[in-house]
């Protein structure tokens, strides 16, 4: 059986604090794959070893049949994964539309740009709040808007680390329905950590 992902026998220590201890983990393409545990179990840690943003001390990382394990962040990126973190990393001085076309400018040509940011707008619902400064958006927006940028280059794994977090009930439903929706209707592969 191939898999997107694999972990193999994978740490990352801290000096004597072991985060993540020998995990081994495979997630199929086009799979829901939820990670659930409390705070400090090493949900986190897991996403930014996929991600590249730490290194493992021990262990490898297999992406699409490819060892990523000593891979930059940025060559991650354009080989399919994206994330999206526990606090939102969206840029507070510029509009929702500059925002995304950062996010964007690698993936979309000049001419298709305002489109395609009006796809991803809409895709995550949040059209109808127009083009605010980012700082003026609530957090549960910020953290729409951070989705909306990290599907913006049309990743193969998209990690979501505590995605309803500070969300309201209504919001955390719509919310679940959209993740549930990404693997089914866009053929991407979800990783998403939460509290039990």
């Amino acid at each position: 059986m191939s898999y997107l992902i694999e972990l193999q026998d994978t740490c990352k220590y801290f000096g004597g604090l072991k985060a993540v201890d020998h995990v081994n983990l495979a997630v199929k393409d086009g799979d829901l794959h939820c990670l659930i545990g409390p705070n400090g179990a090493g949900k986190t840690t897991i996403f930014k070893l996929i991600m590249g943003i730490y290194v493992p001390t021990k262990g490898r990382m297999i992406f699409s049949g490819k060892d990523i394990t000593k891979l930059p962040t940025w060559k991650r990126v354009r080989e399919g994964i994206s994330i999206k973190m526990q606090v939102p990393g969206v840029y507070l001085d510029l509009s929702l539309y500059d925002n995304i076309r950062i996010a964007i400018q690698r993936c979309a040509s000049s001419k298709n740009m305002s489109s395609e940011i009006e796809r991803l707008i809409e895709l995550v619902g949040i059209k109808e709040i127009g083009n605010p400064l980012v700082r003026n958006m609530p957090h549960g927006q910020q953290q729409w808007l951070e989705i909306a940028m990290a599907l913006a280059s049309k990743p193969k794994l998209l990690l979501l680390d505590e995605p309803t977090n500070g969300l309201d009930p209504a919001s955390i439903q719509e919310m679940r329905e959209l993740i549930s929706d990404l693997p089914k209707h866009y053929g991407m592969t979800v990783m998403v950590s939460s509290h039990l």
